[in-house]
């Protein structure tokens, strides 16, 4: 009776299924958490009206969204406008498609209700692949909108992820050397402890400089702060959401956080051996947690990233791209690629990654200090425009110090 559940096809279409809900459900009260953390951090409250302890928040925020107002404005592409938001979702969703959530029911048999939807032998290339469409959401959303606005933010959405897609896919690559296999289930087995491709340690010893490149990249690729100048309110309006209300909006919002999930899986699963746990992942049932909860990690750190730094210039969001991550990304490849030609241990390439890491961030600090040295409010050290008017306060006998006349204000 129960024979059609031995079908691969409709144990794919259910587990698809499962994990769509998942990430759908875990896109609404990934908002709340973001909201109640961003207000912990910041000292309010946060959202806690709406059910326990604001449990409900998600729900009250999908019926406002349902009820508002579809506006399509008057000048826009109407097809493509409607269109571009769910090109996003979709894009977004089948990234998730070969990431490995959990280990095999049954020991080390492979099973077609294994917690993946489909292990393929070029995994990492088919999110790669796909992921790299998501610009295409982005940039027709922001051209149909018939909105200067849009479309400047859509143009700039192109170019940040261009420009750190590069970075990312080099930073992956030394990863996939050491692994030997495109596919994430054996990434996951060549970090295990056990088994005749484990090496009993997680790429992170070995890839630090490719975990920080490909970090930093991610968060540029999903347009989290402080890399999301294709929305900047301060100059753009909204950018490419400036026409978008309602549903509409909110379906960027959600392949917005379910990306977010899918590079945190990633991370999760290339850096730091996805579902295993020192052997804890033979227990049935307990992989999955072990996955989720490195998932999470990462997950706050996007919070975290977006509480504290403010959102950089655009220019200075380029020349960290191209000018900084692209030629580490290059010497990290040539480093891993030499270590595993000449079949050195993975420690030197872990060492020599930690040292680049430290001596650029000392560069970068010494950096800062010969900047913050450099200003000082002395007339004539840094040019000001005509519009700023420098005022000397002289002081008195008793500390106070005396404002200057007016015509005593040099301009």
């Amino acid at each position: 009776m129960l024979d059609f559940l031995n079908n691969a096809i409709v144990a794919a279409v259910i587990k698809s299924a499962i994990v769509i809900f998942a990430l759908l459900t875990a896109f609404a009260y990934m908002t709340l958490i973001e909201r109640r953390v961003v207000a912990k951090m910041q000292g309010r409250l946060g959202p806690n009206r709406v059910g326990p302890f604001g449990i409900f928040q998600p729900v009250a925020d999908a019926v406002k969204m349902a009820f508002k107002e579809q506006i399509i404005p008057t000048q826009s592409k109407v097809a493509i406008y409607v269109l571009a938001p769910v090109i996003s979702v979709v894009v977004a969703l089948c990234a998730f498609a070969v990431v490995p959530i959990g280990n095999s029911w049954i020991g080390d048999k492979p099973s077609i209700w294994d917690p993946i939807i489909g292990d393929i032998n070029v995994g990492i290339l088919w999110i790669l692949g796909v992921s790299s469409l998501a610009v295409y959401g982005i940039v027709l959303g922001g051209w149909a909108s018939g909105n200067r606005y849009s479309l400047l933010g859509s143009l700039r959405s192109a170019a940040q992820m261009v420009s750190y897609e590069t970075s990312l896919g080099l930073a992956l690559s030394g990863t996939l050397m050491w692994a030997g296999t495109l596919s994430m289930v054996g990434i996951v087995k060549a970090q295990l402890l056990y088994g005749s491709t484990g090496q009993g340690i997680w790429f992170i010893a070995a890839q630090p400089l490719g975990f920080v490149i490909y970090m930093i990249a991610g968060v540029a690729e999903v347009n989290r702060a402080p890399f999301d100048l294709p929305e900047a309110e301060q100059e753009l309006t909204a950018g490419y959401l400036t026409e978008y209300s309602g549903l509409r909006w909110s379906l960027y919002q959600m392949a917005e956080y379910i990306n977010m999930i899918t590079v945190s899986a990633i991370a999760s699963t290339l850096f730091f051996g996805g579902w295993s746990f020192f052997g804890l992942e033979r227990i049935p049932g307990v992989s999955i947690l072990i996955f989720l909860v490195k998932v999470a990690f990462f997950l706050f750190l996007f919070i975290w990233l977006r509480a504290t730094l403010p959102r950089i210039r655009y220019d200075r969001l380029m020349r960290l791209g191209w000018q900084l991550l692209l030629p580490l990304a290059v010497l990290n490849v040539v480093i891993t690629a030499t270590v595993v030609a000449l079949g050195w241990p993975w420690w030197i390439n872990g060492l020599a990654g930690l040292a680049i890491v430290a001596g650029v961030l000392l560069l970068v600090r010494s950096r800062t200090r010969e900047i913050q040295s450099g200003i000082s409010t002395r007339e004539g050290t840094i040019p000001m425009p005509a519009s700023v008017r420098l005022a000397r306060f002289e002081p008195v006998g008793d500390g106070q110090l005396i404002a200057p006349k007016k015509q005593d204000i040099k301009v």
